[in-house]
């Protein structure tokens, strides 16, 4: 006998909330099991003593009153449970110990009958010590019986008879004893007796309060797989009665199960449950022909678990799907209740295709539903059955409306068919998924354009077709698993009869590429269009060579869809920018007879136009602005053209990207190129020279985020092939922020023209403040706003160099100029070298010669020395200087570029007949690239190490700079500026640094090359090589370069080369002749002295040869007749001392003594003399006698 004591939800919900007027509606039945809960109600005072709570209390009396039942409940609650507790805790210690048996109990002592009989008999006090005994005896035979479900036969629990007693006993005991009985412990022993999950809804609806702390503990100490043991089913029937007395935890209870990854069945028929409620609920609302599964959340739900981001939850599920497949009774299984919802879903909406049209109402659902049956074989491993593949493909093969729901219907359809091939197993499945896509083909112009989709199916069909002629299954995978938002495993083998049916009966090679070029280019195409567009087959039809192939032009649909390209940057767009390139110049490596058909670049013409186009281009024209051509026409639309609308920025840094790549890729393969006779395109050097590059550049730096594939292959470019656009300097160089004095509010000054600049430059010496304003306004203006004005601005550069311009007003200009250099830096360079050239005649020059852009940029290039042949004015004002080194420097770098770019834009032509090759002419003398090389490297180093001498020889001290006041302060700062000049350049190229000073440049700018170039210490490197030279003066330079590094770097290395300095010294004292002696020797005695001072255990050393030096000295006044000492003792000259007599001038016959000053120009060997008791002298207190040692 099954006895129903189940708990009626609304009874559930009425004690939850203490509804007394819901509970006075329940009869004596639905009461039942909640009697405990409600008598002990009515016998505790309560807390609340308002009125309400008075008149529930007479409303629960009330019920109570009609129920004979509650008086054995009220004797329960009579009984003496502080000695019961005293006892049950006694109980517990005794089911503790290992092999007890159930006749030892405290609780139920005496027991001669059976305990059903005893329980039957007793009293209120003895019934629940029985209860008690027997849970604490089953609770201990379950921990010793971990391994297996334990079910305990008891005479007490198997009889329904006794249920309702037995769950009186329980709650009760439950209530008062909370100490030592936990509900969870009794509600887990409950699951091994019979009609456990019944006693535990008794439980449960008299403390309502603990329904969601049994539900959680009883699902965590469940199985992850609860369908496989007996144990699992009971647990899920004690949860799911659980959810039905309480039908709103149903959601909760379920996300619970997936939160634990526990009990996957449970959460199976929740969800099918749930929607059976839900629909029961809302059946009479309904109308028409609207499903009532579309409350049901059971494919979202069961699409979640296997899709979702949770690794864990996802293996889970799938080995549950994976188990579900092996059982006998499957029929009655969580997953074949699953299986029959999905089928009957599938068959209502294809009730509702009227001759396969699919209705809008349902696509979505369709979708979903396919997506779910995909993720089932995919990734759960399901195996469809029969019924299930017939429909699955009678619904796939619907003909869904022209809508961006449809759109998506028929992509997940295409990857399903390849994701799943166990659906065209049967030939009429086959045949009817065929003449889908040939429908679709039809349709697919239709579609998009009704749609409005830009990224419509027509592009993947085209993009898989592509895929499979070019067998990249793997691509195929990729383009699968990402319109199905799922990774699933694909095996190439099942896709033979795929491929076949695209690349034989649907779309051959030649019908692909003819059908890719006539596709519109996507409008507005940017990276928030999202799915498979054109520009995917395009790039996938380019990198098989396809178009090359069947010679199908591709360049104008190239060109177009750049040009309506829009930020964010599509990632493809570069990737197809870099096919592109290469299908033009790098053959494939199938070595064809006939010569292979190329692509063809993009012309001049038509990038110039976009440039010109846009609204960079509009305020800047270089053709028309320096009259080396005349511009293009209009823009207009032409074969290939733009639209009519400006281009964005993105176009134009897409076009820049190809030119320079087109460029490097082009100059990688000359070799090649020259070897098979193939006549490329190359764009000029004019044409390059015109382009923004610097300042497209600087906007997708400064808006990274929408062009982050693209500024990162620019930037490499920029680098190798134009080093001189990429200087530090020029990176370092940010805008002002806000709220500098260059930020100042403009709305009352006058706008800028031309006029305006030449009247406040007119004023600047008489009237500098009307400078300052114009320059400060000028700062406060965009860089592009600016450049229309940049070549009358830099016609008065040389007005800032007169000594009455004060320095605010230098530095302005600079400033001015350095925003000037970030928009069009070559064109700059250009017209500040022409307009700071000297000329005779300034005003004459301004009329007659215009200045010619792109030839100056051209000689530029080809003699940057150009640069410094300057106004001299600019060798003594520091921020004109500085502006000149920056040209300089990247003149330079040009030229070194320029030089790179000429051998691997000619190679050497290979002549077979002489064995070598030679360039043009195989007379040429010229017989290998390393030749050419070291040519272009001389050719380097004679450029910047005359650049170098020049700078030097500014740092010269002129008589003028004395004269003139604050001059001297304006060479020191000249100095410093060149000397971090040199140090940057010295640093990038060690070599040239050693060939300067093998060259040699005057001696008293040691002191300052030393001291201001940081990088000096190199040259410790070579010097030993510069010692062992055969002239004097580079000797004599050598000692005195050692000498002052030694003061500056007092290192070990310096010791050691300062030694050698004192050994080459003493060396060549003893082989030079006496002609040469004191021209050598003179001037190299003061660096005898900073090496002493530098290094003081030299002392000796140095005056050893400072004596020896002295003695050969007197030798030779001794063999010459003359006294030994001969300049300390008189103030005769050295002519004297030979017997000569200097005549006078004036012819009058009188004597004339030389000075001093005649005496040095003259070294003699009394002159040396005296250097040497000098240089003792100074060794003596500078070194050895001086008070500061540190």
């Amino acid at each position: 006998m099954n006895y129903d004591c189940t708990v009626s939800p609304k009874v559930f919900q009425a004690i939850q909330n203490v509804n007394v007027e819901e509970l006075s509606k329940c009869s004596a039945k639905e009461l039942r099991p909640i009697l405990p809960c409600l008598v002990r109600i009515s016998l505790i005072s309560p807390l609340n003593l308002t009125r309400e709570c008075a008149e529930a209390r007479k409303g629960i009396f009330t019920l109570l009153s009609s129920i004979d039942l509650v008086n054995s409940i009220v004797a329960l609650l009579t009984i003496d449970f502080h000695a019961l507790e005293t006892d049950v805790k006694k109980e517990q210690q005794l089911r503790q110990k290992l092999g007890n048996t159930q006749q030892e109990s405290i609780l139920a002592q005496s027991l001669n009958t059976s305990m059903a009989l005893d329980f039957e008999r007793s009293d209120s006090t003895r019934r629940l010590r029985l209860v008690l005994s027997e849970l604490l005896f089953i609770q201990s035979q379950i921990h010793e019986q971990r391994h297996e479900f334990y079910a305990k036969q008891s005479d007490l629990f198997d009889s329904s008879v006794y249920i309702e007693e037995v769950c009186d006993v329980i709650c009760i005991a439950l209530a008062e004893l909370t100490t030592i009985l936990a509900i969870q412990d009794i509600v887990e022993t409950l699951l091994h007796v019979k009609h456990g999950p019944q006693i535990i809804c008794w439980v449960v609806a008299n403390s309502p309060d603990s329904f969601k702390e049994v539900c959680t503990s009883l699902i965590a100490n469940g199985e992850r797989q609860e369908e496989e043991n007996i144990g699992g089913r009971i647990r899920m029937q004690a949860l799911s009665m659980l959810c039905q007395m309480n039908p709103v935890q149903f959601l909760a209870i379920r996300a619970k199960c997936v939160e634990l990854c526990r009990m996957p069945a449970l959460a199976i028929f929740l969800s099918l449950e749930h929607s059976q409620i839900t629909q029961g609920g809302i059946a009479k609302e309904c109308i028409g022909d609207s499903p009532l599964w579309e409350t049901s959340d059971i494919v979202a739900f069961v699409s979640g678990l296997l899709l979702g981001n949770d690794q864990q939850v996802r293996n889970w599920f799938n080995m549950f799907v994976r188990n579900g497949q092996k059982r006998k009774w499957e029929s009655h299984s969580a997953l074949q209740s699953l299986r029959d919802e999905l089928l009957r879903r599938l068959q209502n909406i294809i009730l509702h295709s009227v001759d396969g049209q699919l209705p809008e109402s349902r696509v979505v659902q369709a979708s979903a539903l396919l997506r779910l049956y995909c993720a089932l074989r995919g990734i759960a491993g399901i195996k469809f059955q029969e019924d299930e593949v017939g429909l699955v493909v009678q619904l796939l093969t619907s003909h869904p409306p022209p809508s961006p729901a449809g759109v998506r219907f028929v992509s997940l359809g295409l990857c399903m068919l390849i994701a799943c091939p166990s659906l065209l197993g049967q030939h009429e499945h086959e045949k009817q998924s065929i003449d889908w896509v040939k429908w679709l083909v039809q349709e697919e112009a239709y579609f998009e354009s009704a749609s409005g989709v830009a990224a419509s199916f027509g592009e993947m069909l085209l993009l898989m077709a592509i895929h499979f002629h070019s067998n990249q299954l793997s691509a195929i995978c990729d383009l699968v698993c990402a319109t199905l938002g799922m990774k699933i495993s694909i095996r190439p083998n099942n896709m033979t009869r795929m491929k076949a049916i695209f690349t034989q009966e649907i779309f051959t090679e030649q019908v692909v590429t003819a059908h890719a070029v006539k596709v519109p280019v996507t409008v507005d195409l940017s990276a928030k269009i999202s799915g498979f567009l054109p520009v995917h087959c395009i790039h996938q039809l380019l990198k098989s060579r396809a178009f090359t192939k069947h010679r199908v032009p591709i360049k104008n649909w190239i060109y177009r869809q750049i040009c309506s390209s829009v930020p964010p940057l599509h990632p493809v767009l570069p990737a197809l920018v870099e096919v592109y390139v290469n299908s033009i110049l790098v053959p494939s490596t199938k070595a064809a007879t006939p010569p292979e058909h190329t692509n063809c670049p993009i012309g001049e013409a038509e990038i110039r136009r976009v440039f010109q186009n846009s609204v960079f281009g509009a305020q800047f024209d270089t053709k028309k602005k320096w009259g080396s051509s005349p511009p293009p026409s209009a823009p207009h639309r032409g074969e290939g053209g733009p639209p009519s609308p400006p281009p964005s920025l993105t176009s134009q840094l897409l076009l820049l990207y190809y030119v320079l790549l087109y460029e490097d890729t082009r100059l990688a393969n000359m070799q090649s190129l020259a070897a098979t006779s193939r006549q490329v395109k190359s764009y000029s050097a004019e044409f390059l020279s015109e382009l923004p590059i610097k300042y497209l550049l600087q906007q997708a730096q400064k808006d990274q985020l929408s062009y982050a594939g693209l500024f990162s292959p620019l930037l490499r470019l920029l680098a190798t092939h134009f080093p001189h656009l990429s200087l530090v300097d020029d990176w370092l160089y940010e805008e002002l922020p806000n709220g500098t004095v260059e930020n100042i509010k403009h709305k009352n000054h006058a706008p800028v023209s031309e006029n305006s600049i030449t009247e406040a430059f007119s004023h600047i010496q008489d009237c500098p403040a009307r400078t300052g304003l114009l320059l400060q306004q000028l700062l406060s203006m965009p860089p592009t706003d600016i450049w229309p004005f940049a070549e009358i601005f830099v016609q008065h550069f040389k007005s800032i160099l007169d000594d009455k311009v004060p320095r605010y007003i230098q530095e302005l200009y600079k400033r001015v100029w350095l925003r000037l250099n970030t928009v069009l830096p070559r064109c700059l360079w250009a017209i500040t070298t022409h307009s700071l050239i000297p000329h005779e005649n300034e005003d004459l020059v301004k009329l007659v010669v215009p200045v010619q852009m792109p030839k100056c940029q051209e000689n530029i290039v080809l003699d940057p020395l150009q640069v410094l042949r300057c106004h001299p004015t600019v060798f003594r004002c520091a921020p004109a200087l500085s502006v000149v080194l920056r040209v300089l420097e990247a003149s330079l770098a040009a030229s070194r570029s320029q030089l790179s770019r000429q051998l691997l834009d000619h190679p050497l032509a290979i002549n077979s007949n002489s064995g070598g090759g030679g360039y043009g002419t195989s007379g040429s003398q010229l017989t290998c690239d390393a030749e050419r090389e070291e040519l272009r490297a001389a050719l380097v180093a004679t450029q910047e190490s005359a650049a170098v001498q020049i700078l030097l020889e500014a740092c010269l001290e002129m008589p003028e700079d004395r004269a003139k006041p604050g001059q001297m302060w304006a060479l020191r700062e000249v100095r410093s500026l060149i000397c971090s000049f040199l140090h940057q350049v010295f640093i990038a190229d060690p070599h040239l640094a050693k060939l300067v000073h093998f060259q040699g440049y005057p001696r008293e700018l040691l002191p300052v090359t030393v001291q201001g170039i940081p990088s000096m210490h190199i040259c410790l490197d070579f010097i030993p090589e510069l010692l062992s030279l055969p002239a004097l003066e580079k000797q004599v330079f050598a000692v005195d370069l050692v000498s002052h590094l030694a003061v500056q770097y007092a290192l070990p290395k310096s010791l050691s080369v300062a030694r050698l300095a004192l050994n080459t010294l003493s060396t060549l004292l003893g082989v030079l002749p006496s002609e040469s002696r004191a021209d050598f020797f003179q001037p190299a005695l003061p660096a005898l002295v900073r090496i002493c001072m530098a290094f003081p255990p030299l002392v000796d050393d140095a005056v050893s040869f400072l004596m020896q030096l002295g003695r050969v000295c007197v030798s030779q006044a001794s063999l010459d007749g003359l006294s030994p000492f001969p300049v300390l003792q008189c103030k005769r000259s050295r002519w004297e001392f030979r017997g000569e007599r200097v005549k006078d001038e004036n012819g009058k016959g009188g004597e004339k003594e030389v000075n001093e000053g005649e005496r040095d120009f003259f070294p003699s060997n009394d002159t040396l003399y005296e250097e040497v008791q000098k240089t003792f002298t100074d060794i003596l207190s500078k070194a050895v006698l001086k008070v500061k040692i540190y």
